[in-house]
């Protein structure tokens, strides 16, 4: 396993990290607490030293496993967490002011909890589960964050950016409070690159990558005949014509790239570790095969430059979360 340095945090994290979303029992089907144990066991085993959770992720049972696994290992394991927005609102919708989301005290509050949920007494990343530019330099929100690392309860602070808006944090890093990001970034959403990642490496900003694989988009399993659980997100996150469209893109990018199928995975994720400004890649692995067929691609290895030349032309601007 390779490690990266996390902006300015000067946290040395593995260049793959575990999103610990489906392990929450929340929207995933299929997750089974033991199976989840056992993963996150082998991604340590196998070097891995980052993980991203969130109090909501099954309110707290996600982070709860993860508190688990703290107790048991002795490496040193670096851990990001969320903060839910007060009104429990995904995204941050406009005109929404900061005292709806992240009060002071919701701020404080959700800290603790999260600490009490881990068994820990500091975490390394908080970060705000949603954000809007437009709270910059409003709401009282900064001076709890700034109270949490004076206590110790937390090192570093970042926010979570807002599905397909790599844009709206911008101000927020120019503001300097920041210490990391959170984004979505792949083969079809390359929209980051433009504005938000040279913004990052100004500042030194770390940057942590997710939907890597477009929620199984860029795994070469989705087709248009593809049938997923009952009660799984994904029923309405590739509904309609949405699983035919997926199928097809896909097939061009095997033929384009002249890869097999069973090697889009692989290609996603070091699409994603080929930019600099990224840290770290967090694909969500609910079981040890994931965990085994992920961490070997943090081995320092990115695609060609010729290579990320030709994906450039599968960019797909879209938002399947809410259009």
């Amino acid at each position: 396993m390779h490690y990266r340095t996390l902006g300015r945090t000067g946290l040395r994290i593995s260049e793959i990290g575990y999103g610990a979303w489906g392990i929450g029992n929340s929207g995933w089907q299929g997750a089974k607490d033991e199976e989840s144990a056992r993963a996150l066991n082998r991604a340590i085993d196998l070097g891995l030293n980052f993980i991203d959770t969130a109090l909501g992720y099954g309110d707290g049972h996600s982070e709860r496993l993860v508190g688990k696994l703290l107790r048991e290992r002795t490496e040193t394991i670096h851990v990001a967490t969320k903060i839910p927005p007060k009104n429990r609102i995904w995204p941050a919708r406009p005109g929404t002011p900061v005292e709806d989301g992240f009060p002071a005290d919701h701020v404080i509050a959700s800290t603790e909890t999260s600490l009490r949920n881990l068994g820990i007494e500091t975490i390394d990343v908080q970060q705000f589960h949603v954000w809007s530019d437009e709270w910059v330099g409003r709401g009282d929100w900064l001076a709890a964050v700034e109270r949490l690392k004076r206590d110790g309860k937390i090192r570093f602070f970042g926010v979570s950016i807002n599905d397909y808006e790599p844009h709206n944090a911008l101000k927020l890093i120019d503001s300097g409070v920041v210490d990391t990001v959170q984004v979505i970034y792949n083969i079809f959403e390359q929209a980051p690159e433009e504005q938000l990642f040279p913004a990052c490496e100004r500042h030194k900003v770390g940057v942590i990558v997710r939907v890597a694989l477009d929620e199984g988009g860029l795994t070469g399993q989705i087709r248009a005949d593809t049938v997923f659980p009952e009660g799984d997100f994904r029923q309405n996150y590739f509904r309609g014509d949405r699983k035919r469209e997926v199928e097809e893109r896909v097939l061009k990018i095997f033929d384009d790239l002249e890869i097999a199928p069973d090697a889009l995975a692989e290609t996603a994720l070091r699409f994603v570790l080929s930019h600099p400004a990224v840290s770290t890649v967090i694909p969500g692995m609910r079981s040890v095969r994931n965990v085994e067929r992920n961490c070997v691609i943090g081995d320092g290895r990115g695609l060609s430059q010729a290579q990320r030349e030709k994906l450039r032309s599968h960019r797909w601007s879209r938002n399947f979360y809410r259009d």
